[in-house]
């Protein structure tokens, strides 16, 4: 019997939660006050998953990068894999928040969507939406 304590980051609270295994399958989660903390634990020891955040290069914009995330989350074995899809991702101005920049990124069902704006700037200078 193994047993992993992990500090729940369903809900604010962030109580401490113990889970029992056996064979690599839950048996008993204690410690949760939410039933987000049991859903959250058992995922967190048989399949854990994380959204990716990060920044890719836009050109010819008012800002050289714009901030990204995984539209949902991902399994946690792909986090490299799919940093390696967004350092590849160049952007072109305009960029606004929810712009898909890439689909399926590293094969994880997930798209690569914009979370902030970048104007586009002219060649004299004048930002554009």
């Amino acid at each position: 019997m193994e047993k992993k304590e992990l500090t729940c980051i369903g809900c604010p609270v962030g109580c401490t939660v113990t889970v029992t295994m056996q064979d690599g399958t839950v048996t008993d989660i204690t410690g949760n006050t939410c039933p987000r903390g049991k859903s959250y634990a058992e995922k967190e020891v048989t399949a854990p998953t994380r959204v990716v955040t990060s920044t890719v290069c836009v050109e010819g914009g008012d800002r050289a990068l714009v901030s990204v995330k995984t539209a949902r989350d991902i399994p946690k074995d792909k986090i490299f894999a799919c940093m390696q899809a967004i350092n590849g991702i160049v952007a072109e101005a305009p960029v606004a928040i929810g712009d898909v920049l890439l689909e399926n990124a590293a094969e994880t069902g997930a798209a690569i969507v914009a979370t902030g704006a970048v104007r586009r700037v002219t060649d004299a200078g004048e930002q554009t939406v």
